[in-house]
């Protein structure tokens, strides 16, 4: 399936095969029975999203301002589906505490940087999906994206000050507007 045009998660679920549905379902039930009251469910990215909406956080999604800002997606893809779990993505701590739980639980850990990949319900350690889920409220997750987003917004300035300061010529990127690039270029 990867990406649906499904505008609601009723119609992302009537999509699915049974069996999909069956472990979507499951693993939404979880995240709902744990997710902070602040959060809110959609469709977003083609795959059931929660997220901080614009109401709670108006400047959203740093790669895309219009999008809110998320926090997990749920997903039925071409060979697995997927739990997006972006609070363990900007969080080395949490992310450690879940690795850990994890292995304890003796579930087969098949993750990337925030994608955990599962073939049916039965692979997934689900309390421990619930535990993360609770242990981040909005509030935590927008001051732990905001802290992500300022250190990278200050890196580049602070290796900046430390070359002039070693006698080393910094020069700025220039970037041209769109509409001033040639034809082939934009």
């Amino acid at each position: 399936m990867v990406q649906s045009k499904a505008k609601t998660v009723k119609e992302y679920l009537a999509e699915l095969p049974e069996d999909r549905r069956a472990a979507i379902q499951a693993v939404r039930e979880v995240v709902l029975k744990n997710l902070d009251d602040d959060f809110e469910e959609g469709m977003t990215y083609g795959m059931i999203g929660y997220y901080v909406p614009h109401s709670l956080y108006p400047p959203g999604y740093h790669c895309d301002p219009c999008m809110p800002l998320p926090f997990a997606n749920l997903a039925s893809q071409k060979n697995h589906m997927a739990l997006y779990l972006m609070c363990l993505y900007g969080d080395t701590a949490q992310r450690k505490w879940f690795e850990a739980e994890w292995k304890k639980a003796g579930k087969k850990f098949d993750m990337g940087k925030a994608c955990l990949r599962f073939k049916k319900v039965e692979d997934l350690a689900l309390d421990i999906i619930g535990q993360t889920i609770r242990q981040v409220s909005a509030k935590k997750y927008i001051e732990n994206c905001e802290r992500a987003l300022g250190s990278r917004q200050k890196a580049p300035a602070k290796k900046a000050a430390a070359m002039r300061r070693a006698g080393k010529s910094v020069s700025a990127k220039k970037t041209t507007p769109k509409s001033a690039r040639p034809a082939g270029k934009r």
